[in-house]
């Protein structure tokens, strides 16, 4: 009989072999003992499951199958990568870097872009409690169960740390191919390719069809990794002595030089992968420089992924498609004779635009060279072989709804002007208009879009607010329950809008969730901001008052114009009125107390807060938060370690420097004492 003692030790000694196995790659134990030691724990378990501590090697399989998987909403958002596959180009990008920290030499971190998916990890008190997909970067899914899974997650590390990592869940080339062995042998459909695989994989539903396939793990960047050391390789460093798997793959760069040079041997050792890579990522190693290079809307200034040159193949168009996109963009697809390439069948490529089409001169029955952009996106670079047959041509009239298709000025792209009831953005539109960040209908996701589309229950989204349970129940996809609770949610999203969201779920091009905030708090409904489409009697146009406001363009600014005046924007927003959806923008989400809008704040250095805490306090209150210190900057919040460049040009453009005492007294002045 054992003990709870002896019931511990053999959960620390199974985790310390696993770590062994997928971090450091040489077990310690045969497959055989550790079969033996796991029975044994998993008899314990039964005999005494009081004594079963989260962290145990069992919790990693066994599970029943989940429902769904939770949305996880995180602080520190998950940002893209900017992205280049020329040398020269990385080449400026070191450039700009140094110029970034004033002249002086950074060292760059060299690892290989894992092609698989990316995942968040997070640990409280050294014990793996969270694990989410990348998402759209700040909201992912929650699939903790499933990566339980996964070998190399540490369900508990070696010290009682709280720690939150980012990595990649890939399927090696290895198992990859023993995988789709093991799925000949039983007669089933071979897997495409590793990636989508892993993609799949891991958001199925079932954890213990999970677990029989095969996934790693690698962990490439810890949040707020400046608490663990003063680098990014230092970090990693210490993330692997606390049982987490990191590439052995990653070196150094101390300049320009050597970075080029093992850029260039990279062609060679690319093959001898144990996994999929598209390319490397460049990262600027000194937390301390990163904090000076800022970021960004969308990406680090530290950071780039070299993708490596794309598979090339030729073969032949079939016809071509054309689409018409959520903010009526009509697009060119070519349709293609299936070839192979990168692991997927191609059998469309878009064309982007229809100046593309002309540059390129193609027709049906053409032969083209075909590459897969990022080994992702399909794109035809040339045509090889022309056939007889006429050129295609742009069309003239939106192939959905027959409207008048629009080029604006200066621009490419070809639109249809019915944003709203046009019944190729329809679908597209909806679904937008009822995400979380627009008018957050819980409830409306795609299928349930479609239902109601394919229903002719909705024809624009004005049409959502007149739905009624009965209407509902009536279809194939709604019960009583799930019925009502749609339109209770629509009655919620009617009740508790506010115009910027509403004027951020019309889909206006150029005018997101930022934008919609920044006119709202001019204009605070939709009836002022059409009363302002008429010059007011200083000869002011809507266009040019818009532009006045900071933040806003004049692209943006004759985006919101146009799209106002067409005759079908104007017939929704009379429905919209009519049907109960009048929002005001409340004077506490334009400005709080008032007391900083329009002020422009930096945030750098070590806070005793998450800097997305404070930003988010910074705009509660009316103000914006940037990445980098200009002339339109007015305060920088500077915490310990706070780098010189950034203080120097503070001091340059004479930006008021905050302490976090100063910082916290200027958050809580009331509107009458001003800032």
């Amino acid at each position: 009989m054992a003990s709870r003692e002896q019931y511990l030790k053999l959960v620390d000694e199974l985790t310390e072999h696993d770590r062994l196995y997928y971090v450091e790659a040489t077990p310690a134990i045969s497959d055989y003992e550790y079969d033996v030691m796991t029975k044994r724990l998993r008899e314990i378990e039964g005999e005494h499951p009081d004594w079963t501590v989260a962290w145990s090697p069992s919790k990693r399989v066994g599970h029943e199958p989940l429902s769904s998987f939770p949305k996880v909403v995180r602080e520190t958002p998950m940002l893209s990568l900017d992205n280049t596959y020329d040398e020269g180009e990385l080449s400026d990008f070191c450039a700009r870097v140094e110029k970034g920290l004033g002249g002086e030499q950074p060292t760059y971190v060299i690892e290989p872009k894992i092609d698989g998916l990316g995942i968040e990890l997070v640990y409280q008190a050294g014990v793996f409690v969270l694990g989410s997909t990348r998402g759209d970067g700040t909201t992912g899914e929650d699939v903790t169960t499933n990566l339980r899974t996964v070998g190399g997650v540490a369900l508990k590390l070696r010290e009682p740390v709280d720690l939150t990592v980012r990595g990649e869940v890939f399927m090696s080339k290895k198992d990859f191919a023993a995988l789709n062995e093991r799925r000949a042998a039983a007669g089933e459909e071979l897997f495409k390719n590793a990636r989508n695989t892993t993609s799949g994989s891991l958001k199925l539903l079932d954890p213990n069809e999970v677990q029989k396939r095969p996934m790693s793990i690698t962990l490439y960047e810890v949040v707020n990794g400046e608490a663990f050391g003063d680098s990014h390789f230092a970090v990693l460093a210490r993330i692997r002595q606390l049982g987490l798997p990191t590439s052995e793959h990653n070196s150094e760069a101390h300049n320009w030089d050597e970075l080029r040079v093992q850029v260039d041997q990279w062609a060679e050792r690319r093959p001898s992968l144990p996994f999929d890579a598209d390319g490397l990522v460049i990262k600027v190693d000194s937390f301390a420089q990163r904090e000076q290079l800022g970021f960004t809307s969308k990406a680090p200034r530290w950071a780039i992924a070299y993708k490596f040159p794309a598979e090339q193949v030729m073969t032949v168009v079939e016809g071509i498609e054309i689409n018409v996109g959520r903010t009526g963009a009509v697009t060119p697809v070519a349709l293609l004779e299936p070839v192979e390439t990168s692991g997927t069948t191609v059998k469309r490529a878009s064309l982007h635009n229809w100046d593309q089409v002309a540059r390129l001169g193609i027709g049906p029955g053409d032969t083209v060279l075909l590459e897969k952009a990022g080994e992702i996106i399909p794109q035809i670079l040339r045509v090889v072989k022309s056939s007889e047959q006429p050129r295609f041509t742009p069309p003239t009239r939106c192939p959905s709804c027959d409207s008048l298709l629009v080029r604006q000025q200066d621009r490419v792209v070809l639109e249809c002007p019915n944003r709203l009831e046009c019944p190729g953005q329809l679908l597209q539109s909806v679904e937008f208009f009822a995400g979380r960040k627009q008018m957050n209908i819980d409830g409306l996701g795609e299928k349930a879009c479609q239902a109601l589309l394919e229903a002719g229950l909705v024809k624009n989204v004005a049409d959502l607010f007149s739905l009624t349970t009965e209407q509902l129940m009536n279809l194939d996809r709604f019960a009583e329950t799930s019925a009502q609770n749609l339109v209770d949610a629509i009655a919620h999203s009617r009740k508790t809008a506010t115009f910027s969201r509403l004027l951020a779920a019309l889909g206006v091009a150029n005018i997101g969730g930022v934008a919609a905030k920044l006119i709202a708090a001019r204009y605070r409904s939709m009836k002022e901001l059409l009363a302002a489409l008429d010059e007011d009697p200083t000869g002011q146009t809507l266009v040019e008052a818009l532009s006045e406001i900071k933040g806003i363009g004049a692209v943006m600014a004759q985006a919101l114009s146009d799209f106002l005046r067409e005759p079908h924007t104007r017939k929704v927003l009379a429905l919209l009125e009519e049907r109960g959806l009048q929002p005001v923008e409340p004077i506490s989400v334009i400005a709080a107390d008032g007391h900083l809008v329009g002020k422009v704040f930096v945030i750098t250095g070590t806070l005793s807060a998450p800097r997305g805490a404070l930003k988010k306090r910074i705009e509660a209150l009316g103000g914006k938060v940037t990445g980098s210190v200009s002339k339109s900057t007015d305060y920088l919040v500077a915490g310990d370690k706070t780098g010189k460049t950034k203080l120097a040009a503070a001091e340059k453009n004479n930006v008021t420097i905050l302490d976090e005492i100063a910082f916290e007294q200027l958050l809580s002045r009331n509107n009458q004492q001003g800032p």
